[in-house]
């Protein structure tokens, strides 16, 4: 571009500028959006916002050391962006700060000579390390050697200024009209349509040579490349100033089956990669904003460890998991790890048994990439980033209604019998949080509860966070309000609970919600006569089941009248069920009341197969200081009142043995017994008279109190919920998924009802071989341990081949199958 061209167009006018100013440069260093190094005849200049702020010679380490430090305490860079451009480490630039805060400018020169204090080496040795590291070896061969530490050998190779040998960059050679084998059909023309160069300082010309990393660079992003392209900022201008649309960069249909734009309406995420182990450009794009999520590119492989898990798939699509977070988060920003990407990875994670984000420093991240087809699956602090990045959206709540109506919708035969109970997750950290009481421990200590709405079919429907641990009374009414927004007006829904639910008046509020209840009756209850009980047998569900039992109508006090069904077990004990249900059979009320447990067993398997009581996160928040708890004031008075009565009881008892031994030849009345052990009686005497004053004081204290009088000045908090909330959700779906293979299997598995969920949970960990054709991704799984477990997971990817999906993200089809055993010898 002419000077006379450059004055006409405005937005020339800086290049021009700093071009009359700097020069044509040789060599640029971008060091942020704003800042460069410019090198050229052994002059550096570093121009912030296109002015020059500073110059120096190349080789005066002086003044290129002050001008890192100026550009640090000015504010225009950071430390490490400061360090990266100037060839030195962050802790060098840290502690040149503090000679120059300390001793000014002549602080940063250092004296001539050897330095004081440090042995020379003999001329021999030095050379000696120079040629032992030329031939390859490491630096820790190189000290066993010698004889010395493998420090001392990394120092002296740095004072040689020893550098790793590099292979040469080669050329992408993309030019108009031109291919290249790397990249797709329309990436060529595309980029060739920038021009030769990219824009990424103004006036200084940057060719395409950059895009592309040396060999062994790390696969994340080249920083070098990141901090030189960063400048381009949104988008990438050619020469003319057009910018480069990276929606461009699609291959056509037919040039990779990873690529090709799918048959619907839908769009898919576009990727400039044509390797799937090498996602450099695609993660290019998502460090400069250009791209919201990575597209997915399967590699064809053997024995793919944990490929197996690729059958739940089908599943998840269509539990809506991936429509509902895109209708309600949209996406999580300009990322190579996007929305959907990060659902996928956490969803196959918990089916992988990687029960916690932290476990995935425990695998392979190449391995899990190419499940996601991905280079890499995201790793511990990416996705904490991404899962603290969706808590503070606060959707999750309204996805787990939206995945819940979505189940509501594709099975509403299984919610006519719902089963509500509340999970308890004990606490074991330093916060203080409010406590209950943790049936499986047996102990009263500091928890957060969760309430679980689960179908008939034992599967999870939705779940509600409470605070403060209400409970089941309490809890009840916000959690069918939730129900009927599921279920709507017209379907007659039956609430089965334990006892913890059991009220009157509850159960009026129930039915005049049009909701039935079943549960098991709370407080003494008459023993009813073995004549009134009868033998009852039936299949219901599959199952056969017998029960004897006994039917009869009742009025609670305060209460409407319903209906009570009594099981006589074997050893004589009596388990009574009460329900508003009269149009049921009195074994099929028995039956579902006693298929409660079924919600006992998921709790059970998700804590031990998906971790569900793990802390997520260790944040707190504030809480409502207005809610009611437990008075400690009140809880004092108590246990010191049973430590009263405990003690009145123990002098109680030594008064009464020695009464039982008094010798009635030497006291034969009560008189002289009480005058001779007067000390006893007058300590019980105070025992019973403390222990009446405690109960007085007792009587007057309040037992619950606002939450902000208990605490006592300090601020009300709580366990943080969203986080967890998000990951209890993901856990469902995971669950739901299971359930849905477990059916499918069933029918070919005649244990599976013991067994059907271990097999499951084994063909979904097994490896399996991939691969890719233009429509299909094809995974067969490798053998299982017996010929009839393989002959059910074939008969299972049968049933999956019927109604084929897409890989979320993809065209591609999935298609299953599953080896055949090799035959023994």
């Amino acid at each position: 571009m002419g000077q006379g061209q450059a004055m006409a167009d405005p937005s020339s006018q800086e290049e021009l500028f700093v071009a009359e100013r700097v020069g044509t440069a040789d060599r640029v260093v971008a060091i942020n959006a704003r800042c460069q190094v410019r090198t050229r005849d052994g002059h550096c200049i570093v121009v912030v916002g296109g002015l020059p702020v500073a110059q120096f010679a190349e080789s005066d380490r002086m003044a290129a050391t002050y001008a890192a430090i100026t550009l640090i305490e000015q504010g225009w860079a950071e430390q490490k962006e400061a360090a990266a451009a100037f060839d030195c480490s962050t802790r060098t630039l840290r502690r040149a700060q503090e000679r120059f805060a300390e001793g000014g400018l002549a602080a940063l020169g250092r004296s001539g000579g050897y330095p004081k204090g440090r042995p020379r080496l003999r001329t021999t040795r030095t050379r000696h390390i120079s040629d032992l590291k030329a031939q390859g070896l490491s630096n820790r061969d190189i000290a066993g050697q010698l004889g010395v530490t493998e420090k001392a050998v990394r120092k002296q190779l740095r004072r040689l200024g020893w550098k790793q040998a590099t292979a040469e960059q080669g050329e992408l050679g993309i030019a108009v009209g031109g291919a290249d084998p790397n990249l797709s059909a329309l990436t060529a023309p595309a980029l060739g349509a920038a021009g030769a160069s990219l824009a990424l300082c103004p006036g200084i010309p940057v060719t395409l040579e950059l895009l592309a990393a040396p060999s062994g660079a790390d696969p994340n992003m080249s920083a070098s490349v990141a901090r030189e392209l960063v400048a381009a900022g949104p988008s990438l201008a050619s020469g003319a100033g057009t910018p480069v649309d990276p929606r461009l960069l699609v291959a056509p249909p037919g040039a990779d089956p990873n690529m090709s734009a799918p048959a619907d309406d839908e769009p898919l995420p576009f990727s400039s990669d044509t390797d799937p182990a090498d996602r450099r450009m695609d993660r290019l794009f998502a460090h400069l904003g250009l791209l919201d999520d990575a597209a997915p590119l399967f590699r064809a492989g053997q024995r793919v460890p944990g490929a197996g898990v690729l059958l739940a798939i089908p599943a998840l699509i269509d539990s809506g998991v991936f429509e509902c977070a895109q209708e309600l988060y949209g996406n999580i920003g300009p990322a190579f790890y996007g929305l959907r990407t990060t659902f996928v990875a956490l969803l196959l994670m918990a089916l992988l048994r990687i029960r916690r984000v932290e476990s995935l420093k425990e695998h392979e991240p190449t391995e899990l990439g190419r499940l996601l087809g991905l280079d890499r699956a995201p790793e511990v602090k990416t996705l904490r980033r991404k899962l603290i990045r969706l808590a503070k959206l606060g959707c999750a709540t309204p996805l787990g209604r939206a995945l819940a109506q979505r189940r509501v919708d594709a099975h509403g035969s299984a919610m006519g019998f719902l089963y509500v109970d509340g999970h308890v997750r004990a606490y074991h950290g330093k916060h203080a949080i409010p406590g209950t009481h943790v049936a499986r421990l047996h102990a009263s200590m500091p928890a957060t509860s969760d309430y679980w709405i689960g179908d008939q079919r034992g599967d999870p429907l939705f779940v509600l966070t409470v605070e403060a641990n209400a409970g089941m009374v309490k809890m009840l009414p916000p959690l069918l309000d939730e129900v009927r927004a599921f279920v709507g007006d017209d379907r007659r829904v039956t609430i089965v609970f334990d006892r913890g639910g059991w009220s009157p008046a509850l159960f009026r509020q129930l039915l005049s919600a049009k909701f039935d209840l079943l549960t098991y009756r709370k407080g003494r209850i008459r023993r009813l006569p073995a004549n009134r009980f009868h033998q009852r047998q039936a299949v219901l569900d599959g199952t056969k089941v017998r029960y004897s039992l006994a039917d009869q109508g009742i009025r609670l006090k305060g209460g409407p009248r319903l209906r009570q069904v009594t099981m006589l077990c074997d050893s004589g004990h009596q388990t009574t069920i009460v329900t508003s249900r009269r149009d049921l059979s009195d074994i099929e009320v028995a039956y579902r009341m006693f298929e409660r447990w079924r919600q006992e067993n998921f709790f059970k398997y998700l804590r031990e197969e998906y971790a569900l009581d793990v802390l997520v996160d260790y944040q707190i928040e504030p809480a409502s200081p207005s809610r009611d708890v437990p008075n400690p004031n009140w809880k004092a008075a108590d246990q010191a009142l049973r430590k009263a009565r405990a003690e009145a009881t123990k002098l109680a008892a030594q008064f009464g043995h020695s009464a039982s031994a008094n010798s009635e030849e030497r006291r034969p009345t009560m008189r002289g017994f009480k005058i001779a052990n007067a000390a006893q009686g007058r300590r019980l005497r105070e025992a019973l008279d403390k222990c009446r004053q405690i109960e007085a004081f007792r009587a007057k204290v309040p037992r619950r109190v606002p939450a902000s009088q208990a605490a006592d000045g300090q601020p009300v908090i709580q366990l943080a919920t969203e986080r967890k909330h998000l990951t209890n959700l993901i856990k469902m779906v995971a669950y739901q998924a299971e359930s849905e293979l477990l059916r499918l299997i069933a029918p070919h598995y005649a244990r599976a009802t013991e067994e059907g969920r271990t097999l499951v949970q084994s063909a979904l960990s097994s490896a399996a071989d991939i691969t890719v054709t233009d429509t299909e991704l094809c995974v067969t799984l490798a053998p299982l341990s017996s010929p009839h477990r393989t002959r059910a997971v074939a008969a299972l990817c049968a049933e999956l081949n019927r109604a084929p999906v897409r890989f979320p993200g993809t065209r591609l089809r999935l298609s299953f199958a599953i080896a055949s055993p090799e035959p023994s010898p």
